[in-house]
């Protein structure tokens, strides 16, 4: 889409429905669903945000001791997503129903554990809220569809994985996976904007892209400049937003990941390595890429 093109971002009152093409159409009801999906589809985007790099790490570390039998013997509990039950991170309290409704748990408790009154994250509710927005959001973009639904996913998962970058530095296969050939079969079933031969296309140049890209540094600079998670994650966005928004998702993940980094130097926070992550920025790049249809306007 040329810029010419682009959603403006003012708009005269009453003319949403051109930026949100079914913002007009969509009913009160409709939206409640949407949000309230959102709302506990972001409860699990917690889970998986608060799980997944541990049980990466200590997959990691059972593999490293895989033959120490008494290291196996004595592991910790096994840790999946739905085990053990959800409880409080730091007294362990296994938490009841109605301490697991969500944001309003949160609110009802003063952001503290019911047991031992420890603090709970502010990470949780703003999860769940903008999950909430952002599933609106797809319904105001898409209607009451199934492609609104997928679009939901879409949305979710980058954010669980911007999330899950930002702390950890990790992008787990099990998401950046899923989003891939969610998005590849979503397009094969015309339930995402872009045809399949744009989607596949994406898909390859996307990892190929970067993988030159990393393979030039490490040659240049004889070590590992991007990991491997950042490649499967611009090879899924590929399959979503398609091959001729590669370019500027590329570009404005590359200006906004610089300025970060160049504004966290001159704080002094950005580390020896003068690593961040990467992640957060493509995630951020491919949502706009796919909600406001930015290519190279072929």
């Amino acid at each position: 889409m040329p810029i010419s093109q682009w959603p403006p971002l003012r708009v005269p009152p009453g003319a949403m429905g051109w930026v949100l093409p079914q913002f007009e159409q969509v009913s009160p009801m409709q939206v409640l669903v949407f949000a309230l999906l959102g709302l506990i589809i972001g409860s699990f985007v917690n889970v998986l945000i608060h799980r997944l790099p541990l049980m990466i790490l200590r997959a990691d570390m059972a593999s490293d001791h895989s033959s120490d039998v008494s290291t196996t013997s004595s592991a910790e509990p096994r840790l999946g997503l739905s085990t053990p039950p959800s409880h409080c991170p730091l007294c362990e309290h296994r938490l009841h129903w109605y301490e697991l409704i969500p944001v309003l748990s949160y609110l009802s408790s003063f952001a503290r554990c019911r047991h031992c009154k420890g603090r709970i994250a502010w990470r949780y509710p703003f999860i769940e809220i903008t999950t909430s927005l952002l599933f609106t959001l797809c319904l105001f973009q898409f209607g009451w569809t199934l492609q609104a639904l997928m679009a939901c996913f879409f949305t979710a998962a980058l954010l669980a994985l911007a999330w899950i970058d930002a702390e950890t530095f990790l992008l787990p296969d099990v998401i950046t996976q899923a989003l891939l050939w969610v998005g590849l079969i979503g397009s094969a079933m015309s339930l995402t904007p872009i045809p399949l031969i744009q989607a596949l296309s994406g898909a390859v140049l996307g990892y190929s892209i970067l993988w030159a890209v990393s393979w030039i540094f490490a040659t240049w600079r004889g070590k590992e400049g991007m990991g491997q998670g950042d490649l499967k994650l611009l090879a899924a966005l590929g399959a979503w937003v398609g091959v001729w928004s590669l370019l500027p998702l590329l570009l404005m993940a590359s200006v906004s990941g610089l300025i970060f980094g160049v504004i966290q130097k001159m704080r002094g926070q950005l580390g020896d390595n003068g690593h961040f992550a990467f992640g957060p920025f493509l995630a951020l790049s491919g949502f706009a890429c796919f909600f406001l249809g930015i290519s190279m306007g072929v």
